[in-house]
């Protein structure tokens, strides 16, 4: 299938009145479930309204979900001084839509403590893989320095660190055999791939594809920008593949979604410069009968933006 960019006049509005939806999940019977600080997360119901569950605190980001249907919550609050009372400012917590239940999985690793979780993945043997992306806070988070770093939590609950060193971890995903474990680093502007080796540990990374633009350390540099310079800017956000093998990569500070293909070429998917109905892109995430309806995330608008995918997507864990 070819890899046909989606016009701004195919996007349309989901979810309208969620709050900082930075990702979306969608289980195996369509459901669409997004992440939602005024809650833990919201489903997006067809008439248009919103069912709001639980209550995380801080500031829920990458979500996933489990084999049994739980939603994975990666907690961001350290970032932005929103911590969770109960649990720490940035933890890693598991969601029971029915009743409501949060349960907190990790708050700390190896002493350190979480207060950037910033997406999950869940993979085959019902393992999550978190990203984390920074220890510090405010506008030093984008500093570019890389006290970013990747761990586990095992089906034991027991935890794993994998990787570290990393510029701001951003979005994780792993490709369908398991093969290899795929990070953004946002000012990196790329996106890592971790070799899995047999005993689960990881081998040395190597850059996934180009240099996806220019980077940015100072976040206050880019308010003066126009659209069009802000658009030449690559840092990354979330990652997630198509059937085909196309890693799809999220732009956020230049509103664009990339596609890197199996040759490494970078195609440009979605672009809206100005904002006009997708502000800044954080995840993407596929679901439906044909795994074709496209869901995108954004911490700047209070929806999440839906298109038909012309590829589509590879199917998640609980989605099999």
């Amino acid at each position: 299938m070819p890899l046909t960019p989606i016009r701004k006049d195919q996007l349309s509005k989901v979810g309208v009145g969620v709050q900082r939806p930075e990702d979306v999940v969608v289980s195996r019977d369509g459901r669409v479930w997004m992440s939602d600080q005024a809650s833990a997360a919201a489903e997006a119901l067809p008439d248009g309204t919103l069912n709001r569950v639980g209550n995380a605190g801080g500031a829920p980001n990458g979500n996933n979900m489990d084999t049994e249907g739980r939603i994975i919550i990666a907690n961001v609050g350290g970032l932005d001084g929103q911590g969770s009372d109960d649990s720490g400012v940035g933890p890693v917590q598991r969601l029971d839509v029915d009743t409501g239940e949060i349960e907190v999985l990790a708050d700390q690793i190896d002493g350190i403590p979480l207060v950037a979780s910033n997406y999950p993945h869940v993979d085959s043997q019902g393992r999550i893989w978190v990203t984390h992306s920074t220890s510090r806070s405010g506008g030093d988070a984008f500093s570019g320095d890389p006290d970013g770093f990747l761990f586990r939590i095992e089906t034991d609950g027991s935890l794993t660190m994998l990787a570290t060193e990393i510029e701001f971890a951003n979005g994780i995903t792993l490709d369908p055999r398991e093969d290899n474990a795929y990070v953004c680093s946002t000012t990196g502007c790329h996106v890592l791939r971790y070799p899995i080796n047999d005993d689960g540990s990881l081998g040395e990374p190597e850059v996934y594809g180009p240099q996806l633009g220019k980077s940015v350390a100072d976040l206050a540099a880019m308010r003066p920008l126009s659209a069009e310079q802000r658009g030449e800017l690559g840092l990354t956000d979330g990652c997630g593949f198509d059937q085909e093998g196309n890693l799809w990569v999220t732009l956020p500070m230049s509103n664009k979604v990339v596609a890197i293909t199996p040759q490494f070429e970078v195609v440009t998917m979605i672009e809206d410069l100005e904002g006009e109905i997708m502000q800044a892109p954080t995840n993407v995430s596929w679901g439906g009968d044909d795994m074709s309806d496209l869901y995108i995330g954004s911490i700047r608008s209070d929806y999440v933006v839906h298109a038909r995918s012309p590829i589509p997507g590879e199917p998640l864990v609980h989605q099999r």
